[in-house]
């Protein structure tokens, strides 16, 4: 491995990391830009010398050209950024800037690490962006436009502020728009409005970035370690309501994640370090001396107000006294975009002068003259009680209905909560659209519209205030009800999955309709039915933790449900959650027994078959092997008279517990049979179905029976073929299984190169999505890899923290596997006892679990630190190998014969007994046909040439 050396220049606790592209005040890292970053890289490597305004501009703009206002906004960043130390940077007045200090460099090697695979973009899209495409032009904006677009180069952090209806989202969407092509990463925005529960954030981050994390709580540092070094710029919309997760979420992005930077629109800031706060300034209002001049077309409120009035009145060109009613109406909604909308809307089909003399008087209403003496908001609410009772009653209560809709809705959609015919309803939205009130969502292929937030809280409260909101939010959950069918019906799953995009996109709205049905006001039946509907839909989604929290509300409610078709769905749904974010535990496996009764009892096959998976995976990872073949082997006499499918995955399920049960022949031709037969057209449903990839997994255990047939050269093409087919699922939980069955290879054939690069992969992806099992085994190949490159003390910790974790999450099946190895490392270092109390701990989980496989392992290990410890019983030692030498000949293992033949072997010939040392190993040396590069394979020709 080569080295890489690294830069630090200090000075007075100051730190510049050229690497890291980091500066630190006294170890810890100050937030600060890109651009403000090489701005001070330039100034320390100019020790001091003066740096002109022009080369600064070349260095770190080339190509570019900047206006002096752009420099000096990082010039403040960087002063911002140093504190209380501000004055050692200094502005030389008309030349240029110069970094006072005593800088001196302190250099670093740091081996360079493997790169990891990482999923690949297409040539043409590198980089990822959700930014919603413009509905109309931006108004008077362009020059703050600019300044973010400065100020994110500057800053890490920049939070827009101002009143509800001032245009931050419209700004920091447009900002994100234009920064995308240059910005060399992804433009992601987040929408926050629709979120009732702070704790939702991190997961709803995650949501957006696609990072399908796993677990029972996503935090923020879990997001932010998935994120990694990706450049992002993350904008996260609407955080006032949040304003304390959005804030957490922002701080932890900006210290874990060193090219993510974070764009935020808040009523308040989020008052974290390094946070750059720009309010959002209302539009500029001509002054009331230039009211119907000319001049009033140059200002920003009165170019928006005939722009939207032009979109709904093509042929309006406003004449001097017309000119002097929109100046009058822009000031007195004190230049605010959303409020000029709405006047606009209203002009288009009432007459100019008819808005203006009715804002007038109901401004004076609300504010008793004096227009800034409350809070913008009542402002706003001002301006929709206005615009709401402009409307028709029929108007008014499409709105009040189309509230019910955080994320949005369909003609279909809206037409079932109204309880309207579709052509009344298509028309009423047409009029609100309008107006101003609703507005079409251009990004999506199928209309689709959504209310302005603000005006959807304030038709929800009218909604409310007038008894309509229950009745409204139950058609809501009913329409759900259809919505969402596809996933519950087996025929149509493949369909869900394969248009999981489409409903994606309403799953603000199912989250409002079932937080309403099991409210107190809601009703827990529908509620029931819900939950069981979209229990797959979750997990689809990735989103396993919110299917589990939705299934247990539903099993507290169950009532007279209980015993139904719903209860099944809703208890193995709850089985396979708690699983995967919890563990094996008990009720995991009360819940799933329960479904499989259930199953059973309504002679539903697909459950059955569900269920059944969740029972196996739950045995074959607690170690309860033979349970595992028990569901198994149930499950087959069914699958018999049933579909490829079923008899596919009838036989991976009998493999798997076969293949650590050591009945390594069936168990290969069962794995195989899976393999060969299964039709991938299913892979992404069964993964839903049945926690796994049938293919991926089968191929992944096969392994184990490859290696112990001494099948080597298989086993590693085997191997492979599993983690190219894992990459393709997109799936964290199947890719692991494969790296770790091709990291445990790599290590038993002596290949620790390969054997690192596997188990850093998998510690690196288990720990960003959460996958504690997998994440232990990583550990314990890390261990494994350092014992193996002669360094057995760096190796023992992580081995033992993996194996705590395995035991934590009882997930046993490869338990007795590191046990063994760990015992081998402590007698390397002369722990024999400890290294034996390890095996007989071993030991005795085989014994009791029939974990068969590694007992030949156990055994010759067991004799090999008896040997290393200098017992004096050597007729002990000899007679641990030639049990393991017996075992794993009655199990075919020709592998672990060897290795055990090599050793009592070498055991002999120490002895001066080569002939009886030749005959023990010569015979199974002569049996191999394949894997002649393994490390224990060149051991023993090599003890075969010496003793021949």
């Amino acid at each position: 491995m080569g080295l890489i050396e690294l830069r630090v220049l200090e000075s007075g606790g100051w730190e510049v990391d050229l690497a890291k592209r980091e500066l630190r005040a006294r170890g810890s890292a100050v937030p600060i830009g890109s651009r403000a970053f090489e701005i001070i890289e330039t100034l320390v490597e100019a020790a001091g010398e003066l740096v002109t305004k022009d080369d600064l501009m070349r260095r770190v703009w080339p190509g570019l050209a900047v206006e002096d206002n752009t420099v000096q906004v990082h010039i403040s960043a960087i002063r911002k950024a140093l504190g209380a130390d501000r004055s050692m940077l200094k502005t030389v007045s008309g030349r240029g800037y110069r970094l006072l200090g005593d800088w001196a460099t302190r250099r670093e090697t740091l081996p360079v690490q493997p790169a990891l695979p990482e999923r690949a973009r297409s040539a043409t899209h590198p980089f990822l962006t959700n930014v919603p495409v413009a509905a109309s032009a931006l108004v008077g904006r362009e020059t703050a436009v600019q300044q973010l677009r400065d100020l994110i180069s500057a800053y890490r952090v920049v939070t827009l502020t101002g009143p509800g209806g001032i245009g931050k989202t419209v700004l920091a969407s447009e900002v994100a728009r234009r920064l995308f092509p240059t910005l060399g990463g992804d433009v992601l925005f987040v929408e926050l409005v629709s979120l009732s529960d702070s704790s939702l954030v991190p997961s709803t981050v995650a949501h957006v970035l696609d990072l399908q994390l796993h677990g029972d709580e996503i935090s923020p540092e879990l997001v932010a370690r998935a994120i990694g070094d990706k450049r992002v710029l993350l904008v996260l919309d609407n955080c006032e309501h949040v304003i304390d997760a959005a804030a957490t979420m922002a701080e932890t992005l900006l210290q874990l994640c060193p090219h993510v930077s974070v764009l935020a629109t808040s009523r308040e800031l989020l008052r974290i370090e390094g946070e750059f706060a720009y309010r959002v300034s209302a539009l500029e209002v001509p002054a009331s001396d230039l009211e119907g001049s000319d001049d009033a077309l140059h200002h920003s409120a009165v170019q928006l107000f005939i722009a939207r009035t032009r979109s709904l009145r093509a042929d309006f060109l406003p004449q001097s006294e017309e000119l002097q009613a929109i100046t009058a109406i822009c000031r007195q909604l004190d230049g605010i975009p959303l409020a000029i909308e709405f006047a606009a809307a209203r002009a288009a089909t009432l007459g100019i002068q008819q808005v203006a003399g009715r804002l007038d008087d109901r401004f004076s209403l609300l504010t008793s003259g004096r227009r800034t003496a409350l809070p913008r908001h009542q402002t706003l609410r001002a301006t929709l009680d206005w615009s709401y009772e402009l409307l028709l009653e029929e108007e008014r209560k499409l709105l009040r209905h189309l509230a019910i809709f955080p994320a949005g809705f369909t003609l279909e959609a809206a037409t079932t909560v109204t309880s309207d015919t579709e052509s009344r309803v298509a028309l009423g939205i047409s009029g609100l659209v309008s107006k101003s009130l609703v507005v079409l969502d251009a990004s999506e292929a199928a209309p689709r519209w959504r209310l302005l937030e603000t005006v959807r809280m304030y038709s929800l409260d009218k909604l409310a205030g007038g008894g309509e909101r229950g009745p409204a939010l139950c058609r809501l959950a009913e329409y759900c009800l259809v919505q969402f069918a596809p996933f519950a019906i087996e025929r149509e799953l493949q369909s869900a999955i394969d248009n999981l995009g489409r409903y994606r996109r309403d799953v603000d709205n199912l989250r409002a309709a079932l937080n309403w049905a099991f409210s107190s006001a809601g009703n827990l039946q529908i509620g029931v039915k819900l939950a069981a509907t979209t229990s797959d839909f979750w997990v689809a989604l990735s989103l396993v933790s919110e299917a589990c929290e939705w299934a247990g509300k539903a099993l507290e409610a169950i009532g007279d449900a209980a015993g139904t078709r719903s209860e099944m769905v809703l208890q193995c749904s709850v089985g396979f959650a708690l699983i995967y974010t919890q563990g094996m535990s008990p009720q995991a496996c009360e819940a799933l027994r329960r479904a499989l009764a259930l199953a059973r009892e309504f002679e539903d096959f697909d459950y059955r078959q569900r269920a059944t998976c969740g029972l196996w995976l739950f045995s074959a990872r607690s170690g309860a092997l033979n349970d595992a073949l028990g569901y198994a082997r149930g499950y087959e006499e069914i699958a018999k008279a049933r579909d490829v499918q079923s008899r596919a995955t009838a036989a991976w399920l009998v493999g798997v517990p076969q293949s650590y049960l050591a009945d390594h022949v069936e168990a290969s031709e069962q794995l195989r049979w899976a393999i060969d037969h299964y039709p991938v057209i299913w892979r992404r449903r069964d993964m839903i179905r049945l926690g796994g990839d049938v293919r991926c997994s089968a191929l992944s255990h096969n392994v184990v029976n490859l290696l112990s047939l001494g099948q080597l050269d298989t086993a590693s093409r085997t191997v492979g073929i599993a983690i190219e087919e894992a990459r393709g699922t997109n799936q964290p939980f199947v890719l692991c299984v494969a790296l770790w069955s091709a990291g445990f290879l790599a290590l038993s054939v002596g290949e620790l190169e390969r054997a690192n690069g596997f188990g850093e992969e998998l510690v690196d992806l288990a720990s960003k999505r959460a996958l504690r099992p997998f994440y232990a085994a990583g550990l314990c190949l890390r261990g494994l890899v350092a014992a193996g490159r002669g360094q057995p003390l760096a190796g023992i910790d992580p081995l033992r923290s993996g194996i705590a974790e395995m035991l934590t999450a009882r997930y046993l099946l490869f338990y007795p596997c590191f046990r063994t190895r760990l015992a081998a490392i402590l007698g390397e270092i002369g722990c024999f006892d400890d290294g034996l109390a390890e095996i007989e701990e071993a030991w005795r989980f085989s014994v009791e679990t029939d974990y068969r496989w590694y007992m030949p392992e156990i055994l010759r290990t067991r004799a090999e630190l008896l040997a290393l410890r200098g017992s004096s019983e050597p007729a002990l030692i000899e007679d641990l190998l030639r049990q393991s030498m017996k075992q794993a000949s009655a199990q075919h293992a020709a592998y672990w014969e060897l290795s055990a033949a090599t050793s009592l072997a070498g055991l002999l010939q120490g002895q001066g007994r080569d002939t009886e040392a030749v005959a023990v190993l010569s015979p199974i040396y002569d049996r191999l046909t394949e894997g002649f590069s393994a490390s224990r394979v060149k051991q023993a020709k090599a003890l075969l040439d010496r003793l021949a």
